[in-house]
């Protein structure tokens, strides 16, 4: 007899010093829904702050891709026409299929620039600096460990 055991995903970020980042979590989901191997894609660090991604996209014309930022993704997109009207294959290697591929930005990423070349699709990226912040809390004392600021007493924050 066969017994089914449910089996609970262990949550990447599940643990309770890790404030505030289940939507990175999604995103990892939406990441590991997108593995599909094609198009093959290189990522090059171009410098301190710069990279390049490669996409191979023989067969594909400019008017067959489309790249869009939606949000945090950067999302490509290829889809080519029908052109096998009135030809005979003998054999068909060369699949004319469409593709999707996404990738996730950091926060502040900026795409400089795409462009086609010889069947690769590069689009280059700028990576914010990042900056140091440190702030300093004050303790107060209350009821709940919460400061008011009342508008024109002595600054407090």
């Amino acid at each position: 007899m066969r017994r089914l055991v449910a089996v609970s995903r262990q949550s990447l970020f599940g643990s309770p010093l890790f404030l505030g980042f289940d939507h990175l979590e999604q995103m990892l989901d939406r990441v590991g829904k997108n593995a599909d191997g094609y198009p093959p894609y290189n990522i090059e660090q171009l410098g301190e702050n710069r990279l390049r991604i490669t996409l191979a996209v023989a067969g594909f014309a400019m008017d067959d891709l489309q790249i869009t930022q939606e949000d945090n993704q950067l999302v490509i997109r290829g889809r080519q026409g029908d052109d096998t009207e009135g030809r005979v294959f003998l054999h068909r290697g060369i699949a004319a299929r469409q593709f999707q591929r996404a990738f996730v930005m950091a926060e502040g990423m900026d795409v400089e620039g795409a462009w086609l070349d010889n069947g690769l699709l590069h689009i280059e990226l700028k990576r914010p600096q990042p900056e140091s912040r440190v702030k300093t809390i004050r303790i107060g004392a209350g009821g709940n460990g919460a400061t008011t600021i009342v508008e024109g007493s002595p600054d407090r924050g």
